[in-house]
């Protein structure tokens, strides 16, 4: 079959696909919506496509910003989707669509009853906040509270994609904190107990970023994600180990999380992973372990009765530098768990 042709704008192109990329990294690195593309047989989506091929889509960006603003849900629709692609295949776009001033009506649509213009909207935020220069201008034009509606009432895709905003607008720092805030934690917690297996990538990644602070570590461990992250931990075809125990290794920090993780059954689990887990899943199961053990002479005794101390001699010689250190400095103390403490 040949490639067809069209023109736009005096110029010819050919019709091009789309594709995603996808990596297997331990966190889901969220680098654009992978909700599926939208159908090209339209007039408009071919011009869409066109204006993604060409090298100026300043003309088109003004009309789809001019779009938004529309009192058909229809044509604010229309505008919103190839925004969201224009966004998505051009990081070159990203900045021109934001300078075009249509950050603000996209965040109105995220408010939006109808469902299907949601997403849409949170969609073209998620693309648009790919690019570091967008990130502070979306959360300061108040993205931050109707992304996280969107990740309690939208469609499963729309709170997919929120919670991929919000993790990028958690990499800036002072983000952080107003994520939090605004409620995001407990539904992200659902999300990742919940969600289908992309969600549930994508809420460990932002949970992982967002509980560097103090504050949401608590919000997290007071929504009951100690059981979630245990149940994922225990199941090893869920392909959820790795960044379950990392999101657990920056939580663990505060001792309400130690004493919730010891309560939801965590440490059995913690013990088969250095047992049976990958290279990866022993290193970071390890350091949990320490870190839980540190200051307890009940948690120690609790380690050492689940047989934690062979495997451990076993990763002191086989497993990574770091695990061989963490285990090496482990084992001593489960031995003598009331005469020992660990220091780091």
């Amino acid at each position: 079959m040949g490639t067809e042709s069209y023109t736009y704008m005096g110029r010819s192109f050919n019709e091009f696909s789309i594709n995603d990329d996808s990596t297997s990294s331990a966190f889901s690195d969220c680098n654009s919506d992978r909700s599926g593309e939208f159908a090209t047989t339209s007039s408009t989506s071919r011009r869409l496509f066109l204006a993604c091929a060409s090298e100026n889509s300043d003309d088109l960006i003004r009309q789809l910003v001019s779009d938004l603003h529309s009192d058909s849900i229809e044509e604010q629709k229309q505008a919103a989707m190839e925004i969201r692609l224009l966004a998505k295949n051009k990081p070159e776009n990203r900045i021109k669509i934001a300078k075009a001033d249509a950050i603000k009506p996209l965040i109105s649509l995220v408010t939006s009853q109808d469902l299907q213009l949601q997403e849409y909207g949170v969609t073209a935020i998620l693309n648009l906040s790919l690019c570091d220069e967008n990130k502070e201008l979306i959360a300061s034009s108040g993205a931050i509270k109707p992304l996280v509606r969107a990740l309690n009432s939208g469609t499963s895709t729309a709170k997919e994609n929120a919670a991929c905003a919000l993790l990028r607008l958690s990499q800036v720092e002072e983000n952080k904190a107003a994520i939090g805030r605004s409620g995001a934690i407990p539904l992200l917690v659902n999300l990742l107990g919940s969600g289908g297996i992309r969600g549930k990538k994508d809420a460990s990644t932002a949970l992982y970023t967002l509980c560097s602070v103090k504050e949401n570590k608590m919000r997290a461990v007071k929504a009951g994600i100690m059981k979630v992250l245990v149940e994922l931990m225990a199941d090893f075809e869920s392909n959820m180990v790795d960044k379950s125990a990392y999101v657990l290794s920056v939580l663990v920090s505060v001792p309400e999380a130690k004493v919730a993780l010891v309560e939801e059954g965590g440490v059995p689990v913690l013990v088969e992973i250095v047992e049976v887990g990958s290279q990866r899943q022993k290193e970071i199961a390890a350091v949990i372990l320490l870190q839980i053990c540190e200051d307890s002479v009940a948690v120690r005794s609790m380690v050492a009765r689940e047989g934690a101390i062979p495997p451990l001699v076993v990763l002191t010689q086989s497993g990574t530098n770091r695990a061989k250190q963490k285990a090496e400095k482990l084992i001593e103390p489960l031995r003598q768990p009331r005469s020992t403490r660990i220091s780091e």
